[in-house]
């Protein structure tokens, strides 16, 4: 790819790599869907799925409006997390704890996407980009909202079912943390 020369080549590439991430994790939301038991999360994945299919249509509109070209590298950085997921996917029998990684995981992409969604709708605001900018907000409310539903999820339900199973096994051995370990809905 050759280097950008200018705001709007900066603005191209980031949608560009919007765009591969956005169809990778599209590819991968159902080999995920097919290990998950909890049908909170289950449904959570598949939202997630179809606000990519809407939001590959607006960036092909955009593509289109902007006469960006549509060779789109593969975004390196989405294909390193989602292989970590993948990975997980395979090393993990147990769904106990299987469901709280993969969350984990989820939110690691999602919050590279706000981040990808971020600078995308303020390079769309400075070259006064309307279809850009109401685009990446609009993606921006829901992968915010996703996340704390994530969050949510974890703390409330997964992360604790995962150490009274642990406990259960144990015989009650484990002694309970007072406090909420880890960041965010993260399980470890």
């Amino acid at each position: 790819m050759p280097s950008p020369r200018s705001a709007e080549d900066i603005l191209a590439t980031e949608l560009k790599e919007i765009y591969s991430a956005e169809r990778q994790l599209m590819r991968t939301i159902p080999k995920l869907s097919k290990r998950i038991q909890h049908p909170q999360l289950k449904d959570m994945l598949d939202a997630r799925k179809q606000q990519a299919e809407m939001l590959i249509e607006e960036l092909d509109g955009a593509f289109d409006e902007m006469e960006i070209t549509k060779a789109r590298p593969k975004n390196v950085a989405a294909e390193g997390l989602l292989e970590d997921i993948n990975q997980h996917l395979e090393e993990i029998q147990d769904d106990r704890l299987l469901e709280p990684v993969l969350v984990a995981g989820i939110q690691k992409l999602e919050h590279y996407c706000i981040a990808a969604w971020g600078t995308a709708r303020s390079m769309g605001k400075l070259l006064d980009e309307e279809r850009v900018i109401k685009s990446m907000e609009r993606v921006l409310d829901e992968g915010k909202e996703l996340d704390e539903q994530l969050t949510r999820l974890a703390e409330e339900e997964l992360n604790p079912m995962m150490i009274e199973e642990a406990e259960r096994q144990e015989g009650g051995g484990r002694r309970k943390s007072s406090g909420k370990g880890g960041e965010g809905g993260r399980a470890g």
